[in-house]
């Protein structure tokens, strides 16, 4: 794996540099567009409706529309943000682990301690365990502020990015509000159907059946002859100018402490509940962010 992103978790005084690697991958079988007569290769171009011209990548800005006006925010418009900048995934708070809502999460990510020391990185998973508790955390990611739960997987410490309150809908089924009687033996009998399925998960057991049976058509296809050429695919040789359309990932970039006074992770942890209790201690508790 390579990572995709450095930084630091920080709690109090506490600073956890890690390493930030994708959990999950995409094995589905990559398909495209092709038109039906010929086979040739259907392209989307990024096509300037001023000058005509398609446009490059390293060309292209993004822009705001209120309807009557544009505003054009350059690549240096959007780093200059102090959320843009920041690369530490600040701990907000711990909370009990049965409190978290599956429907909140995203994308997961593996971290890694990055440093001469793992203490600081073992010391929080396993005070993550012991409390039975998640830690909820803000960071920036691919211009984009985000809400994550730091948890435990295993021995390594994973961060799910999680939505924000308000992009979570309310289900509200007008079925559902009528009055829907279910019998004491209706009850029974669908509780002794489930108990008939009831078994241990083990994701091992479970396949992707359409990508299997999906790959079995391909093959037979060309087993039979029943292809074209990539040059006629392309109306070109293989490769020709094909340049890579993906915009590039979020780089590595520096981590987050990686300068200045390291504090001993025992006077850290110290400082920290003390400015904790004194915190909490003054007039309305602890300010939340």
């Amino acid at each position: 794996m390579r990572s995709i992103w450095k930084g630091a978790i920080t709690f109090g005084l506490v600073n956890v540099p890690v390493k930030v690697y994708s959990a999950t991958e995409d094995h589905d079988i990559a398909l495209h567009q092709v038109h039906d007569t010929d086979g040739g290769r259907i392209r989307y171009q990024r096509r300037c409706e001023v000058c005509g011209r398609v446009v490059d990548y390293e060309h292209i800005t993004r822009a705001y529309d209120d309807g009557e006006r544009t505003v054009i925010l350059t690549d240096t418009d959007l780093k200059s943000l102090p959320e843009e900048r920041s690369r530490e995934i600040d701990v907000v708070e711990f909370v009990p682990n049965d409190q978290l809502d599956p429907i909140m999460f995203e994308r997961s990510y593996f971290l890694e301690p990055d440093g001469k020391s793992a203490k600081a990185y073992v010391l929080l998973r396993r005070t993550l365990e012991s409390t039975e508790r998640t830690a909820i955390v803000r960071f920036a990611l691919r211009q984009k502020t985000r809400l994550g739960a730091l948890r435990v997987r295993g021995d390594v410490l994973m961060l799910q990015g999680m939505l924000w309150s308000d992009e979570v809908r309310e289900a509200k089924f007008a079925a559902l509000g009528e009055s829907v009687r279910v019998s004491d033996r209706e009850l029974e009998l669908s509780a002794a159907l489930v108990d008939s399925f009831a078994g241990d998960f083990t994701p091992e057991n479970f396949t992707d059946d359409y990508q299997a049976q999906l790959h079995e058509l391909i093959v037979a296809k060309l087993e039979r002859g029943d292809s074209v050429t990539t040059e006629q695919t392309f109306g070109r040789a293989a490769g020709e100018g094909d340049a890579a359309n993906g915009e590039a990932s979020g780089g590595a970039g520096g981590g987050a402490g990686g300068g200045g006074e390291v504090l001993d992770l025992m006077e850290a942890l110290r400082r920290s509940v003390e400015n904790s209790r004194s915190d909490r201690s003054g007039v309305g508790g602890r300010a939340r962010p």
